[in-house]
């Protein structure tokens, strides 16, 4: 079994520079992100390719000098190259793009959650080259959260978390030792976490269902999935989607996990 797979560090090109400071801000906050540097232009994006390793570079198109597809004809060259993301307001270069091997291709404004597929393929592409094309074992995205306050790291595990509320941009995980914020889409952690036995309940709650131990219903909340940390709400599109997960995780002795 390999270890924790290492932070990614990657290149932000872009020439404007709202656009570069929002795009960097973003993927400064996924987890899996561990350094995130930028370049104005693709001429500095190719100096600092020459001074460090990368894993991806999320590449701006149109810019003026050096665009980003002569930046990735530059990338094709290396040794070692780092995964390309195509970034730009255009559909125009789609083709090329993948034909030049590029990993995603997003089309701005970025949004959030869209941004972080674009890095969970660039995670599984640098695994994949690391086993000589082939994954050796199955993807566990996030079983681990790390969540940095200041000078303290906080590593939550995913088997720990009750379930997840949404707040604005971030997400909140409630567990027995408490809660923690994190800035990441609910329907990123929706997606990845499925396998492991989380279920959308309501637009703003998912709800790991081993935690849940009972369903009521209350004057003030209406149908409520009780966990140990607290009472998650049900929404009426949600509800039998949920007691079907309840009825057959209880069949296969996946309930109750605080008893045990």
């Amino acid at each position: 079994m390999s270890g924790s797979p290492r932070a990614l560090r990657v290149l932000v090109v872009e020439d404007e520079t709202s656009t570069r400071e929002e795009l960097a801000d973003l993927l400064a906050d996924l987890p899996e992100i561990g350094e995130v540097l930028v370049a104005e232009s693709g001429t500095r994006a190719v100096q600092l390719m020459g001074a460090h390793v990368f894993d991806a570079v999320f590449l701006d198109i149109s810019m003026p000098g050096l665009d980003g597809m002569d930046v990735a004809r530059v990338i094709g060259r290396l040794s070692s190259p780092p995964s390309i993301v195509f970034v730009t307001a255009s559909e125009s270069h789609a083709i090329e793009a993948f034909g030049i091997g590029a990993v995603d291709y997003l089309l701005k404004p970025i949004r959030p959650e869209r941004l972080a597929e674009s890095v969970s393929r660039v995670g599984a592409a640098r695994r994949a080259a690391a086993n000589g094309g082939v994954e050796s074992e199955p993807r566990d995205e996030l079983a681990v959260v790390q969540i940095d306050h200041g000078r303290r790291t906080v590593f939550v595990r995913r088997d720990d978390v009750q379930f997840v509320e949404a707040h604005g941009d971030y997400i909140r995980l409630h567990t027995a030792q408490g809660t923690h914020l994190i800035r990441l889409p609910l329907s990123y952690l929706e997606e990845i976490w499925a396998p492991a036995g989380f279920v959308r309940v309501h637009r703003g709650y998912l709800v790991a269902v081993g935690w849940v131990h009972d369903l009521r219903v209350t004057s003030s909340s209406g149908l409520v999935a009780c966990t140990p940390v607290g009472d998650v709400p049900v929404s009426r599109r949600h509800a039998r989607g949920l007691k079907e997960q309840l009825l057959e995780a209880a069949r296969k002795g996946q309930l109750g996990r605080a008893a045990r």
